[in-house]
């Protein structure tokens, strides 16, 4: 619903078959499952141990002899195969499904909006003609009152076509629009070049039936060709976005030895100023008059004038390497991605089965509740450490491992304490310690 929202504005009114619709839904859903799995193994996991504690069989099984290391060990070896699976899903399928989407969504984008006439509107979608019609019947193809205007030879409003009625219809093929005109005049101003530049000759003709075919080729969606869009960052495995980011890595060391070669004329006195001044104190003294003040107004204009113009080149040149920086962090982010959800899976894992057992409760009551609270502290974390990393505030390595940086010590801590049957979630022990606060403070 959220994708339908955002591009509605390019859906509505393009006159697109279902199964255009249907295509782009299932390449988007693709784009669903970075959120939808590390979440749903968190849930899953939680609901899992949640009811095996609710039915004391993790206790049973404690009595046993058996830890929860080993009730876990299982499904630790599951977690480890769908993490792999993410990986390769993140690394290969992705890619490819962003790839159609994109390419699908341009096309769409680019596509004219089907074809609709309104009465006493001219309608200027087909090429090379505005169309005006007066009355439209309610069988949806008769027309009266019709007025065309062909613009054809781009010559201005030389040629119209009036009509008392008309029909419209398609063919067979749903290529072109007939246009039956019924009781009706054209009107065309001929070339006054072939007649003279004085003389202004129109040509009226009646007519009693007149057919004109719109060609409709410009309203079929057609497709572009996918090699254009396998450039992006989202379109690319890691194989394919390292071979990028060193491309853009040895274009900007290029770009800086440039830099510095066109800089370095005037950053000389800067390397060279201790010599001359010594060199002008050995000679002779500089006086306030050294020189004339024409030339003295001369001379400080035309610093004045090369210090403007090194500014503005060191101004368009920090935009340029600051847009070549973000470039390299989306591709350096979208590199770090296909390892990250790999990553999250895992740790989630290590998160939900830990916190069922201490909750002890299944379904999809208190589960579900504290899973949404730790699926959002891993997804705010995410986006806040990607933002970050585009922006050049931390490098993008440490952004994107943000969140696993922060849930990884809490899966270890909640290991740690669901082996020990911790009540950290059990409430009569803080009522119980806030009672004794409360009476050692009186």
């Amino acid at each position: 619903m959220q994708f339908l929202w955002k591009y509605i504005d390019d859906l509505i009114g393009k006159g697109l078959d279902g199964n255009v619709i249907a295509e782009l839904l299932f390449y988007t859903s693709a784009n669903l499952v970075p959120l939808a799995l590390p979440l749903a193994i968190l849930v899953s996991s939680i609901m899992t141990f949640g009811n095996m504690a609710e039915h004391f069989e993790i206790t049973a099984a404690k009595a046993s002899g058996i830890s929860l290391q080993r009730l876990m060990k299982p499904l630790f070896f599951v977690a480890v195969m769908i993490s792999v699976t993410a990986f390769y899903f993140s690394n290969n399928v992705l890619p490819y499904t962003n790839l159609k989407m994109g390419s699908l969504l341009y096309d769409i984008r680019q596509q004219k909006p089907s074809m609709s006439i309104r009465e006493g509107v001219f309608y200027n979608g087909i090429d090379g003609y505005s169309i005006k019609v007066g009355q439209k019947d309610k069988d949806g193809h008769t027309i009266r009152n019709v007025m065309i205007y062909d613009h054809t030879d781009h010559e201005g409003n030389k040629k119209v076509v009036i009509a008392e009625s008309g029909k419209m219809e398609t063919s067979a093929d749903q290529k072109f629009l007939i246009l039956t005109l019924f009781n009706g005049k054209s009107y065309e101003e001929q070339n006054k070049i072939k007649y003279g530049v004085d003389s202004h000759p129109l040509m009226r003709n009646g007519f009693k039936e007149y057919k004109i075919r719109f060609d409709l080729s410009s309203f079929k969606l057609s497709r572009t060709n996918e090699d254009l869009f396998k450039g992006g960052h989202q379109m690319m495995n890691m194989s394919q976005l390292s071979s990028s980011i060193d491309s853009f890595e040895i274009s900007n060391i290029g770009r800086m030895a440039e830099i510095d070669n066109n800089l370095k004329p005037y950053c000389l006195f800067l390397r060279d100023s201790s010599d001359f001044l010594l060199n002008m104190k050995k000679t002779a003294p500089i006086k306030n008059d050294y020189f004339i003040s024409g030339s003295r107004d001369v001379i400080y204009e035309n610093a004045l004038n090369q210090a403007r113009s090194i500014q503005a080149y060191m101004n368009g040149t920090k935009e340029d390497m600051d847009g070549r920086n973000y470039q390299i962090a989306k591709y350096k982010v979208e590199w770090h991605r296909k390892l990250t959800l790999s990553a999250a899976c895992f740790i989630l894992f290590l998160i939900g089965a830990p916190l069922g057992a201490i909750i002890r409760k299944g379904g999809l009551g208190m589960p579900l509740v504290v899973s949404i609270i730790f699926f959002l502290t891993y997804h705010v974390a995410s986006i806040t450490g990607e933002k970050m990393s585009k922006e050049a505030v931390i490098p993008p390595f440490k952004g994107m491992w943000l969140s696993s940086a922060i849930l990884l010590p809490v899966g270890i801590f909640l290991i740690y304490k669901a082996t020990h049957d911790s009540v950290i979630f059990d409430g009569d022990v803080y009522r119980n310690f806030f009672r004794k606060f409360s009476k050692n403070k009186k």
